[in-house]
């Protein structure tokens, strides 16, 4: 761009990318992540405030953060693939290398036009995973963009969405439970081609007359554990993320939501551990 632009264009145009990418400021994907595969499947635009991910019958796409970290609070704004999205999965997550790596999962996994997304979340200690807990949202999330947190800290693990803790899987490590503490994690998502169990198991395969399947980013942001307040948009009411447990609002809207949106916990499934259900869970 020249250098003809008056300071009233330039102010009309800082208004306008202000209200399309929101007023909370992030990071910028141009600093913090690389496009990892999928070619010009994967775009960054808007000054390094909103990323796209396609997927076509060719290829998805991917990125990964160029920094790892170890704890904090980690936001994301999406907006998922729209219409029909059978087959396809969106995966956002955090991760570290090697066998015996650390995860922490949403993965949305895509529907025929008119069903729900259905929201699946894992937790892999010491490369062992096997702890999904699956949901329904309360809204329709190929609409607008909706906030997806984890909060990692010594103490626990949260997932939240738009702030309303869904879940928490705790350090156990005194009942010899293995929690991830020790290996840093990068931020990875993909759009990716799942249609052999993504959606009914496998029976709904994709519509690959409707790619190519887009998701949007925006608003990354990563909050230290070390410091001392939350976003100002708050969590937990006007409680302090800081703290070491949930205040008795979170603790209801968890409640919430495993009572009316839960629809898949290992804890419950006494078929898949005939020979009993796994520590955490007891």
């Amino acid at each position: 761009m020249g250098n003809s632009s008056s300071p009233q264009t330039l102010l009309i145009s800082m208004a306008v990318l202000a209200t399309m990418v929101g007023s909370a400021v992030g990071g910028n994907f141009y600093q913090d992540f690389d496009l990892t595969w999928g070619g010009q499947r994967a775009k960054i635009f808007g000054g390094g405030q909103m990323l796209t991910l396609s997927l076509d019958k060719t290829s998805g796409s991917g990125f990964q953060s160029k920094k790892e970290y170890l704890f904090g609070r980690i936001d994301m704004q999406l907006k998922l693939v729209a219409g029909n999205s059978a087959g396809t999965v969106t995966a956002y997550y955090l991760s570290s290398q090697g066998p015996t790596h650390d995860e922490i999962d949403f993965e949305f996994l895509g529907n025929v036009s008119g069903d729900p997304y259905i929201l699946h979340t894992n937790v892999f200690t010491q490369g062992k995973g096997n702890r999904e807990q699956q949901f329904y949202l309360w809204f329709d999330p190929t609409k607008n963009f909706h906030t997806y947190s984890i909060i990692w800290k010594p103490q626990h693990i949260t997932f939240l969405v738009d702030n309303t803790p869904i879940r928490v899987f705790n350090n156990g490590e005194n009942r010899g439970i293995p929690f991830p503490k020790n290996q840093a994690m990068r931020i990875y998502s993909s759009l990716w081609n799942a249609d052999d169990w993504a959606t009914r198991g496998g029976l709904v395969k994709a519509d690959w007359s409707k790619a190519p399947f887009t998701a949007y980013y925006r608003n990354f942001q990563v909050t230290p554990v070390s410091s001392s307040r939350s976003r100002s948009s708050g969590e937990f009411g006007n409680g302090d993320w800081q703290s070491n447990a949930l205040d008795a609002s979170a603790r209801r809207r968890l409640r919430w939501v495993q009572k009316n949106f839960m629809i898949y916990n290992y804890c419950t499934d006494f078929k898949r551990f005939p020979q009993g259900l796994p520590t955490e869970c007891k």
